[in-house]
């Protein structure tokens, strides 16, 4: 019987109410006594006097990119230093199950942006069992898993932009039946990635009637979080209510300038459609700036067929001034209908060794040094391919030079709707974290203490009993995980202990691969993968199963 006692804590248990003094008793794993002055167990494996530090549940990230880091890093320090005790992976409608062999080498292509390329990472599985139980074998915290739609779609048509077939859709059914089966928690789409994109709103009927049947939520990255985004959020609202799915949104907020202090509409949108009945919540991560790859900003016809037919794209001049003229005039689907504003997109990471110096710069100032005669952040070779003017044309360039793998940082966010969206008991957190890269977002390092540093203790917006609840039970209750998310005699103890008074995210935009401060203990099923402040070489994490798994 292994045996940790927590003393002088205090114990905020993750419902939101207040918190109490109290030492919390840990054996074999789960939470066996809760309360002030517990009898120390005979044999007691470890006694740690915590003086007074929060004791909470330990952070669920609603949105995760960490697909390919739980098999290759066994560390997975970015999550697990910041408190995180489960993830939830296989967002935006991407993800390496289900696949075929044909459509796995395209996924490893299109999203390396987002996971790298590890080369201890053999792709060897093509089912959501066979990747749920390489994560089993090791990990350092827990995993739930999303069918991702657009590898669906991959996998029965391919990455053109055609309408699904009766017949298709009973294929894409069954593909997403087998995975909920194996132990998906629901389904993610990524409307504004191809080829989830293709996919009309009946065809996400069809496959979110299967997972409501399989006890799953949906959780959409929609067509648009710019102009039309309410119109988008609708749809999704539209796909629950038709379907019978519980809906969560991803990332939920209203960027770019024509959104900006619009949080309150989508705020009524969501709880209308709570009150017709709509099982609904969302998540947010505390920064302004979005993530994704460059390539995401083409137009989806652009990017259709895959990455081989988008790179011939490119090199069509007839077909590159279509794509220029809905970048700059009309508005690109691809960066959700607003007009691209260079200033605001900034390189966070390239695979091209040789394109390394441009990585912290906006293709405006690209363009701008190539005018000024500047070209000394890329070699000449490099270098020469890009114009002298024209920011559209470095982009094309840059996709070119790096094989569509660059990835970026998009400054269009709000922040009075980014406090108006955490502010909503509805709301959960997300970190939406890459990982990979030079200068990755850092949210992959810094999202849960922003929310209880920066949010709760230096600007108020949120209590500390209330946020820690966003972070804990709101999101286990939306993965059906009753012995997880909450402090109680017999729940797993995934556990979190921080000093309310320093925590902190200390990830940057120039430095983001920060270790956190205040977080001295971080335990998975009972064992500490954080030990005063240090990472453990413990991997007690698994891949949980959903409530459709047989």
């Amino acid at each position: 019987m292994q045996t940790i006692l927590l003393r002088h804590a205090r114990i905020v248990d993750g419902t939101g109410a207040p918190s109490v003094p109290g030492d919390v008793l840990i054996v074999d794993g789960r939470i066996a006594a809760l309360g002030e002055w517990l009898t120390v167990p005979a044999g007691a494996h470890l006694e740690i006097d915590v003086a007074g530090q929060v004791v909470a549940p330990g952070f669920i990230d609603m949105h995760a990119h960490s697909d390919l880091a739980v098999l290759h890093d066994r560390e997975h320090l970015a999550k697990v230093s910041q408190g995180v005790t489960t993830e939830v992976l296989g967002q935006d409608g991407l993800s390496y199950a289900p696949t075929t062999d044909a459509t796995m080498a395209i996924l490893r292509r299109q999203i390396t942006g987002w996971n790298g390329e590890p080369a201890s990472v053999d792709f060897a599985w093509r089912s959501v069992g066979d990747y749920l139980d390489l994560i089993d074998r090791g990990a350092a915290l827990n995993v739930a898993y999303l069918v991702p739609q657009g590898s669906v779609r991959m996998a029965v048509i391919g990455t053109e932009n055609v309408p699904a077939t009766p017949a298709d859709i009973d294929a894409m059914r069954a593909l997403v039946a087998a995975g909920m089966r194996e132990g998906a928690f629901g389904m993610s789409s990524g409307l504004t990635y191809v080829p989830g994109m293709f996919a009309d709103t009946d065809e996400l009927v069809a496959l979110c009637t299967e997972v409501a049947a399989h006890g799953g939520f949906y959780a959409p990255h929609q067509r648009s979080y710019g102009r039309g985004a309410l119109e988008a959020y609708a749809e999704m609202v539209e796909v629950a209510k038709r379907s019978g799915v519980a809906l969560h949104l991803t990332h939920a907020t209203m960027n770019f300038g024509v959104n900006a202090g619009r949080a309150s509409e989508l705020i009524r949108l969501i709880e209308e459609a709570a009150v017709d009945g709509v099982a609904i919540s969302f998540d947010t991560y505390p920064y302004l700036p979005g993530s994704t790859t460059l390539s995401a900003l083409l137009p989806g016809w652009a990017a259709a067929g895959g990455p081989d037919q988008t790179l011939a794209r490119l090199q069509d001049p007839v077909q590159r001034e279509r794509i220029r003229h809905e970048l700059e005039v009309t508005g690109s689907d691809g960066c959700h209908g607003v007009v691209t504003d260079w200033d605001t997109i900034e390189i966070a990471g390239v695979r091209n060794p040789a394109l390394g110096g441009i990585v912290g710069s906006t293709v405006a100032r690209l363009a701008q040094s190539v005018r000024g005669g500047t070209r000394s952040l890329v070699p000449p070779e490099i270098a020469a391919a890009w114009p002298t003017d024209d920011p559209t044309g470095v982009f094309f360039a840059l996709l070119q030079q790096d094989g569509l793998a660059t990835t970026i940082l998009q400054h269009v966010g709000d922040e009075a709707n980014v406090r108006t969206m955490m502010r909503h008991p509805l709301h959960t957190g997300g970190s939406d974290g890459i990982l990979v890269g030079d200068k990755p977002h850092p949210r992959a390092w810094g999202t849960f203490p922003r929310f209880l540093g920066h949010y709760v203790r230096e600007e108020g917006v949120l209590g500390l009993e209330e946020a820690v609840a966003h972070l804990t039970s709101r999101p286990a209750s939306i993965l059906g995980l009753e012995d997880r998310g909450v402090l109680r005699v017999g729940a797993v103890a995934d556990l979190v202990v921080f000093d309310p008074d320093t925590i902190a995210d200390r990830a940057t935009f120039a430095e983001p691969r920060q270790q956190a401060a205040g977080i001295s203990w971080v335990f998975v099923a009972g064992v500490p993968v954080i030990a005063e402040g240090e990472r453990t070489e413990a991997v007690p994490g698994q891949a949980l199963r959903g409530s459709g798994w047989v």
